[in-house]
């Protein structure tokens, strides 16, 4: 398939030609990074419609359940939903194993439902170096909702929040979860917190670490945005509390856009990946000069402007 094929493609929704685009930008040859920007370049004034949802959390604590359950019933709704997976990458054979999808069975065979697991390939922060270009591949390609599973390992995972409009952190209840409650970092990202595996024994232990968390939020500082982070219980396994956790997410959506800022956010999402990216690609002495120059708001401008992307950027850099 070549480049204008698979342009066209994606806009009619091929899940294919998706994964193509999405295999060519996680690619490390410059001649197929070349073809993927080129194709981002052409669909990335035509992004920006679906709803975000970062989701992370401790290894175990049932994302990818959760993801199953959650994506079914927003499938059931008439949503067409997005997964990206991130899956770890080993330091030792730099090989991942990919097998978020085989746990995610039911929305796997979905028609309305794409998964793509992706490796982090040593990229920090919970999500892939080439997340953001797949969410706006899949955005184009007629997805109304995204999730972004993060690779789950714990406090340091604040990198997906610059991609999403709502961020999602599960965790258990009875496995000394509540003292993390009181720590800074991950917690006050947050726009809300789920006690997931509310079942059977559990629920009473769920209910409890549910009060413990709301007594922590309140020593965090009040969000810009306006928004109270929320707390709630749900059990993916069997389904329960899943209608409450979208109702928050669409309320969470209906508020940012009245009070405008989710164009805002939005905007400081795209400003903050040109930043890294400069820093990442050039170096920070580059960046700093940049900076110093004032150059870098010349770009910024480009970039929300929607003259450039930021490869096209960093090419003429």
């Amino acid at each position: 398939m070549d480049e204008k094929t698979l342009i066209k493609n994606i806009q009619k929704d091929d899940t294919l030609a998706l994964s193509k685009a999405i295999t060519l930008c996680e690619s490390t040859l410059e001649s197929e990074q070349k073809i993927a920007q080129n194709i981002i370049a052409a669909l990335s004034e035509k992004s920006g419609k679906a709803i975000r949802i970062g989701i992370t959390g401790i290894p175990g604590v049932g994302k990818s359940t959760f993801i199953n359950s959650f994506g079914k019933m927003l499938t059931s709704k008439g949503k067409k939903v997005a997964v990206l997976a991130i899956d770890p990458t080993s330091e030792k054979t730099q090989g991942s194993i990919l097998g978020d999808k085989s746990r995610m069975d039911e929305l796997a065979t979905d028609k309305n439902a794409f998964i793509r697991p992706s490796p982090s390939a040593g990229t920090l922060g919970g999500v892939a170096n080439k997340t953001r270009e797949n969410i706006l591949l899949c955005e184009v390609a007629g997805f109304d909702v995204i999730l972004i599973e993060t690779v789950g390992v714990g406090q340091s995972e604040t990198t997906v929040s610059n991609l999403v409009d709502f961020f999602l952190l599960l965790m258990l209840a009875g496995a000394g979860d509540e003292l993390q409650g009181i720590k800074r970092g991950i917690m006050e990202m947050a726009d809300a917190i789920l006690i997931n595996k509310a079942d059977g024994d559990n629920v009473q232990k769920a209910k409890n670490a549910m009060l413990q968390y709301k007594s922590a939020l309140h020593l965090f500082p009040a969000m810009q945005n306006g928004w109270i982070a929320q707390v709630s219980t749900c059990s993916a396994l069997e389904k329960i509390g899943l209608e409450n956790i979208w109702e928050m997410i669409e309320k969470h959506q209906n508020q940012m856009c009245a009070n405008g800022y989710f164009i805002e956010n939005r905007k400081e999402q795209n400003i903050h990946w040109l930043h890294r990216q400069i820093k990442e690609e050039l170096g920070n002495k580059k960046y700093t000069q940049l900076k110093t120059d004032g150059k870098l708001k010349k770009l910024e401008e480009k970039l929300l402007n929607k003259k450039a992307t930021i490869y096209q950027l960093l090419e003429d850099l």
